[in-house]
């Protein structure tokens, strides 16, 4: 068995001949020095800079397998991209072959069945835009821009996790194009281990150009963000840990330490202050929201309660202009149950510290819907942690870069001693083999023995990668 990671890539984008690949495509193959390619070659993360040899966009899934037989035959690394917002960089690869799925980006709701099919190029925008009109949602994240596939991979933390669950909790069956390039379908019923291993296990296992997800109904949410002083955080997080654990699950919200930004809805008088705060979703009876936010709105009080009913992808797109693509941005993360003083100390402390407004520090609830799912289930690992945190760095200058990390890092450091051990996949750079694994746990043995069935080879291997087994 040879890893396709220890083959020579073509390090010059100029050979192999593409001619062939050319030919064959319905959809349009870029090369180094052709107009759009450094449009094309772009990443979500400005401070990540990869030259493919190639970039096929596709058309189609005819086009996909194509370009896969291509790259095996010469014995090209290969990336793939679906909405391109992976913060590592992953969807890309220097000097091999980049298979973007962008034109596959087709939605289709079904209102009887209540299911929703989504091609692997998609962004969450684009299923909140169809499924809106009928009163439904997929379980997602929280920026709209993000990519379907990426973060239905990785599990799918947002808004309604605690009320409905992980994205993966809510993906019926996938169309997989695997390293043969067969395409096949995943489901409880059909290649029922690959289904369980796409399932949080990321883009390891081949390419999925569908998803089949079953919708929830959510249309009008209560939310928006509570902010308190910067002096408040350590007070605010020990309160909202025990608040959040014991709300109702229609209730969720990321605790956050952040800069306000300089800009409506938010007061000028709080522009650019450092503040401590919470951005909430609440899903359940209109009519009971008041005494559901009751005891937010009291408690400190908060220096702004801008809470108030509004369309669910007004709430999830709410980010999007702040978060854009192309600005340096550096993540760490990790998992924790209980926040005690020491760990809510150093956390609120590296707050402080956050060295760009962009910069932000988040703390994603995990409980309720996924908690009574059993860590093998899925390949996503961490149900019993109660909430998964983001340190995310984000400057919009090539000159913060250093700095961004380095925070980044540090808080990290100061953090993780505190954690569960490992993170969300979703919120990871490229941390080695090890952190991989943590991620995992107890699953991650079986992860490589899927691996080894559907991908012996590890052509799949630009990504959080986990190894043949």
């Amino acid at each position: 068995m040879t890893d396709i990671h220890d083959r020579p890539s073509a390090s010059d984008p100029a050979t192999p001949d593409p001619a062939a690949l050319h030919a064959a495509l319905r959809g349009t193959l870029i090369r180094a020095g052709d107009a759009e390619y450094d449009d094309a070659r772009a990443l979500f993360n400005g401070m990540i800079d990869k030259r493919p040899a190639l970039i096929a966009r596709c058309a189609d899934v005819a086009d996909i397998m194509v370009a896969l037989q291509y790259a095996r035959e010469h014995g090209l690394r290969v990336a793939v991209r679906g909405g391109g917002h992976n913060g590592g960089g992953l969807g890309s690869v220097d000097g091999g072959l980049l298979i973007d799925l962008g034109d596959l980006n087709g939605v289709r709701v079904d209102p009887q069945t209540r299911t929703v099919r989504v091609e692997g190029g998609a962004t969450w925008g684009k299923v909140d835009h169809a499924t809106h009109p009928f009163g439904l949602a997929v379980p997602s994240g929280i920026i709209s821009t993000t990519g379907v596939g990426g973060l239905t991979l990785g599990g799918g933390l947002g808004y309604l996790t605690r009320r409905y669950g992980l994205t993966i909790d809510h993906l019926l069956e996938a169309d997989v194009v695997l390293a043969d390039g067969r395409q096949v379908t995943a489901s409880e019923r059909d290649h029922a281990d690959l289904y369980w291993a796409l399932r949080g296990g990321g883009g390891n296992f081949g390419i999925v150009t569908s998803f089949l997800f079953r919708a929830q109904p959510v249309q009008t949410v209560v939310g928006g963000p509570t902010l308190w002083p910067l002096e408040m955080a350590p007070q605010v997080l020990r309160w909202f840990q025990e608040f959040i654990r014991s709300a109702p699950e229609g209730l969720s919200g990321f605790f956050a330490l952040l800069t306000v930004p300089p800009g409506p809805p938010f007061p000028e008088a709080l522009h650019l202050q450092k503040m401590c705060g919470v951005v909430w979703c609440y899903t359940g009876p209109q009519e009971q929201a008041d005494a559901v936010f009751e005891p937010v709105a009291a408690f400190g009080p908060p220096a702004l309660h801008g809470v108030h009913s509004m369309p669910f992808p007004a709430l999830q797109a709410a980010f999007d202009g702040l978060y854009a693509k192309g600005s340096q941005q550096y993540w760490r993360a990790d998992f924790f149950r209980n926040l005690d003083d020491a760990a809510i100390n150093a956390l609120c402390a590296q707050g402080a510290a956050m060295p760009t407004w962009l910069s932000t520090i988040h703390l994603y609830p995990v409980g309720g819907a996924v908690h009574r799912v059993a860590s093998d289930a899925t390949a996503w690992s961490y149900r019993d942690a109660d909430f998964a945190a983001v340190y995310y760095g984000v400057d919009p200058e090539p000159a913060g870069a250093g700095a961004i990390r380095d925070w980044s890092v540090q808080t990290f450091d100061a953090l993780h001693g505190h954690s569960m051990g490992g993170a969300y996949v979703n919120f990871m750079m490229d941390e080695g083999q090890e952190r991989v694994q943590a991620t995992y746990q107890g699953n991650y043995d079986r992860l490589t023995r899927v691996k080894a069935k559907y991908d012996p080879d590890n052509v799949f291997s630009v990504n959080q990668n986990i190894k043949p087994g």
